[in-house]
């Protein structure tokens, strides 16, 4: 599966990510500083799944009615970052052909998945 991470995703969910054989291109690596409305024009662009911890996207995909291939948002404040790779990668694992086209969002809790 192909994600961008935002700017603001920990480095461990993206090397755990990749470790579990994803492509993810890094908005840090590639365009630090980039604006949300170009990061999710990348995503769109490379037909990836946007992680993210930005609930502006919302704002940008439903309101706005930008395209997207996906959007993954993560609400997981105040854990670990090794306990956030986890709970990312095992979503990807039991939810990703879910995710693609939706707007979902990851909490300690639950999954909600939004198809587009």
């Amino acid at each position: 599966m192909k994600w961008v991470a935002d700017e603001n995703i920990d480095r461990q969910i993206v090397e755990a990510l990749r470790e579990d054989g994803h492509e993810v291109l890094s908005v840090v690596e590639t365009t630090p500083t980039a604006a949300d409305e170009d990061v999710l024009a990348m995503a769109s662009d490379e037909s990836a799944l946007l992680l993210t911890a930005d609930k502006d996207f919302g704002e940008l995909v439903y309101r706005q009615g930008r395209a997207s291939a996906g959007v993954v948002l993560i609400r997981l404040a105040g854990i670990p970052s090794r306990q956030k790779a986890s709970i990312v990668t095992d979503a990807a694992r039991r939810h990703g052909d879910e995710l693609m086209g939706s707007f979902t969002v990851i909490t300690p809790k639950a999954i909600r998945i939004r198809m587009g």
